[in-house]
């Protein structure tokens, strides 16, 4: 039951910092007041009713107000999001190698070899005692 919390909470904060970190922005193209298209990926559409430039006979150009208008609205999310780098004199090194060392040599578990029996044979069977005395294991 703990690994599957911990796993469900590392899931979590991942997603967590995932969704602080993404940054993203939505186009829409509005027609008056009314919103005709709208994009998460790209620039949007236009409606067709775009008022564009009209050139008059003196070389002058007239632009005229139209009724669409395009939005956007952008979201950034956090860049300070770097890896913090420690560094350790040589009295501070020393101090963490002894101090693992230390402890992996207290918590280490101890592996026993018994050896008392290297050189002892068996003694040579006369009779098996077990159909003997008739005790079989089942």
């Amino acid at each position: 039951m703990k690994q599957v919390s911990h796993k469900i909470i590392a899931g979590v904060m991942a997603i967590v910092v995932l969704f602080t970190t993404m940054s993203f922005t939505v186009n829409m193209h509005y027609c008056g007041k009314t919103l005709v298209d709208y994009s998460l990926t790209n620039h949007t559409n236009s409606c067709g009713m775009d008022v564009k430039s009209v050139t008059a006979d003196c070389d002058t150009t007239i632009d005229l107000k139209g009724c669409c208008s395009d939005k956007k609205i952008v979201a950034t999310g956090k860049d300070d999001l770097k890896p913090v780098h420690y560094t350790l004199d040589l009295d501070q090194q020393f101090f963490v190698s002894a101090f693992v060392y230390s402890y992996y040599a207290l918590l280490a578990p101890e592996q026993i070899d018994n050896l008392f029996y290297t050189d002892y044979s068996p003694p040579n069977l006369i009779r098996d005692i077990h159909i003997r005395d008739q005790v079989f294991i089942i």
